[in-house]
């Protein structure tokens, strides 16, 4: 199991770590914008872009314009197609229960991948979190990179709530 920490650095920067280790960063460009960068730790850089006018479908494209990740709202959570490794992979990011701090990840045989708890802190106003992930998601394929695109996801899942879009 991995065990993980992304934290608020103001209201729209936050760092991911493991065991102290830095993992990487999501960036977003302004407050509340659906828009970011994800740096990790070895240099490299990718975008996080909404793709319509309405950010109902964001986009995680590498250096090369290639869409690597795309996701939206769906009824039942936010839906996520990855297209890692050459292939087209399906996954659920959802709340755990309806009054819940917590959101798990499935795979298409609904196998839980990771729990992600919120965290609010009144005094920095923003969200910390904590990830727990299972074996199987450190196994994928660019699974760090993963994790900062699906703090993303949360955020923009607590994003549209809170504003009712």
């Amino acid at each position: 199991m991995g065990h993980y920490k992304a934290n608020s650095i103001n209201s729209h920067n936050f760092n991911l770590t493991s065991d102290d280790q830095q993992i990487g960063a999501l960036v977003y460009s302004k407050w509340y914008s659906f828009n970011a960068d994800i740096l990790l730790a070895d240099g490299s850089k990718y975008e996080l872009k909404s793709k319509d006018l309405w950010d109902s479908k964001i986009e995680l494209k590498d250096s090369n314009q290639n869409t690597l990740l795309e996701f939206k709202m769906g009824w039942k959570g936010i839906l996520i197609k990855c297209f890692f490794d050459t292939k087209e992979t399906t996954y659920l990011l959802k709340l755990k229960g309806l009054f819940s701090n917590k959101f798990t990840l499935i795979d298409t045989e609904k196998t839980e991948l990771l729990v992600a708890e919120t965290d609010f802190k009144w005094s920095k106003f923003s969200y910390d979190y904590h990830i727990e992930t299972t074996p199987v998601f450190e196994q994928l394929g660019n699974s760090k990179l993963f994790l900062l695109t699906l703090l993303h996801c949360v955020n923009y899942y607590m994003n549209s709530i809170a504003t009712g879009g």
